[in-house]
């Protein structure tokens, strides 16, 4: 049974590279060297070059670093790597869960070390060469350090108690563990931006003035109460541009990039927000928050019903069944399972965005809404011709095309 179970490991191992493949395939045949006519207005003939360019090296980027990815895990899962790494684990403790805390870490710090070279050629060579980025030398260490920490405290932490949950309960321990989890998830969706970012970016409050005005006019006048307005150091690491929303009820924030303040109007900025405040109003935010958590209970509750049985440790090539090899065999069989629920998540995505859209040109200005989304693709270089399938694929988000047109219905 563990050797069925190990090939269609590697079964979806392989699909999903050459699905991977062939959707990027598809999305290039979409390039064009001249300007479609669709996109003018939107870039110019030398901005719509670089774009080109700038989607040709990504895709030849993606392939080297997806085709390595493949072919490590690949020779790893043929030498049981997974088993030599259980059996250095269990040379350092008998402690059941110390054993799966070492097991974790050493498969992650060794991932993250042999994926830090193309880290180090995806920041400091393609996003240098298109005038992307800003991260120093001593930013990327300490970045990385930093995330080195939080996932030890945070990840190691989580998993510790989900294996003595599971050691301590039995086939019950899922229930424990999601109630676990999912009070975490609405601890970081209340206290990320006031916790973590801080960590690696400097958040100060939006300053008096123009701005701050009109975003507290439109607020007032759409009766939403928002009193954390905050903008972050994003021109520390890169000079794209983006805003987001977090935090429900009174931990509620609005935190904006320095990069869109500096590349957008004061009324461009303030339909971004709008935008994001219909999320808001229209329940999107809490609602993705209960999604998260029953789709991390469906998981737990499979998880629960296959973790126990040695066949998974075995097909790692471990005779000693236990919880974090049966994890890791887990992981990958529910890596099909996990691609369906992220397709029907994007849709539901995108329609959601859509929504935001129309509450912002209904309540705002459509056409502000219109300008900014152009500024923002045509400053990061977006892809603004991706193919169909691409998009159903990968897209949580709506095209900008697509969501010009849209909004486009709403402008008097």
């Amino acid at each position: 049974m563990h050797q069925i179970i190990f090939y269609f490991i590697i079964g979806i191992l392989i699909f999903d590279y050459v699905l991977d493949q062939f959707l990027d395939y598809l999305n290039s045949t979409k390039r064009s060297s001249k300007l479609p006519s669709v996109l003018n207005g939107i870039y110019d003939e030398e901005k719509y070059k670089k774009s080109q360019d700038y989607d040709k090296v990504n895709h030849k980027f993606s392939i080297l670093t997806s085709s390595f990815n493949l072919l490590l895990i690949l020779v790893f899962l043929y030498f049981s790597g997974f088993a030599i790494i259980d059996n250095l684990a269990r040379s350092f403790s008998a402690n059941i869960i110390l054993i799966s805390l070492i097991f974790f870490g050493i498969i992650m710090l060794a991932s993250d070390i042999l994926n830090t070279p193309f880290n180090i050629y995806d920041t400091f060579v393609i996003e240098e060469k298109f005038g992307f980025n800003k991260t120093t030398v001593k930013t990327f260490i300490l970045d990385k350090v930093k995330g080195w920490f939080i996932a030890a405290i945070i990840g190691g932490g989580l998993l510790a108690l989900i294996i003595w949950f599971y050691n301590t309960v039995g086939e019950y321990f899922w229930i424990y563990a999601w109630i676990v989890v999912s009070t975490f998830m609405l601890f970081m969706t209340m206290f990320y931006t006031s916790l973590i970012v801080p960590l690696f970016n400097k958040l100060k409050p939006l300053e008096d003035g123009d701005l701050k005005d009109e975003i507290t006019s439109f607020c007032n006048g759409v009766g939403f109460k928002l009193d954390n307005v905050f903008v972050i150091d994003g021109s520390k690491r890169s000079t794209k541009a983006n805003a987001y929303f977090s935090g429900l009820g009174k931990r509620k924030k609005i935190v904006l990039f320095d990069t869109l303040i500096e590349k957008l109007s004061k009324e461009e900025i303030v339909a971004v927000l709008a935008h994001e405040i219909g999320h808001y109003k229209k329940k999107h935010t809490l609602i993705s928050v209960f999604s998260s958590i029953i789709q991390t209970g469906l998981t737990l509750f499979i998880l629960s019903l296959f973790v126990g049985n040695p066949e998974l440790s075995k097909a790692l090539g471990s005779d000693i069944p236990s919880f974090h090899l049966g994890l890791i065999t887990f992981g990958f069989l529910y890596s099909p399972i996990s691609t369906i629920i992220g397709l029907f998540m994007n849709v539901i995505s995108r329609k959601n965005e859509y929504v935001a859209d129309q509450y912002a040109a209904e309540n705002y200005k459509g056409v502000h809404l219109q300008n900014a989304l152009k500024t923002l693709s045509v400053t990061n270089l977006s892809n603004l011709t991706p193919h169909p399938v691409f998009v159903f694929f990968n897209y949580s988000h709506p095209t900008l095309l697509q969501r010009l047109k849209f909004i486009g219905k709403f402008n008097s």
